[in-house]
């Protein structure tokens, strides 16, 4: 159970990552101030996560839960953000501007809420694991 959370949680990492790293460098897409932040959250979590898995260190809730609760917060904020596109970053890139939208329901903001939400249901789920098995 343990190792499956670990590899669901890294996997989820890797694809926000990938998914990110693909909207800035491939897209064209600028990433807003918010989107920086984000990233700054996600990145981490895939090499955290990665060995972690490999190690089958499940005690790394306590360094990941951390950073993916804080991006739920960060990806939360731009999601409203979003909702109130007049507000501006300082960067001059509108944190609330819709550059790309999927399925008619998914923006950036949104998927990386979701990421960071799958992330911490996951590591919550290990947290109770170890804690079970102690």
């Amino acid at each position: 159970m343990r190792r499956r959370l670990l590899a669901g949680c890294t996997l989820v990492a890797i694809v926000a990552t990938t998914g990110s790293l693909y909207f800035s460098e491939v897209a064209g897409l600028a990433p807003c101030e918010l989107c920086w932040y984000q990233r700054i959250l996600m990145y981490p979590l895939v090499v955290v996560l990665g060995v972690a898995a490999y190690e089958r260190r499940a005690a790394v809730w306590k360094t990941g839960l951390p950073l993916s609760v804080l991006g739920v917060g960060v990806a939360g904020y731009h999601t409203v953000l979003q909702l109130t596109p007049t507000v501006q970053c300082s960067a001059g890139i509108g944190c609330g501007a819709i550059l790309w939208q999927g399925l008619g329901v998914f923006t950036i903001p949104r998927l990386a809420l979701l990421a960071f939400g799958l992330v911490s249901v996951g590591l919550v789920g290990l947290a109770v694991v170890d804690r079970r098995a102690a």
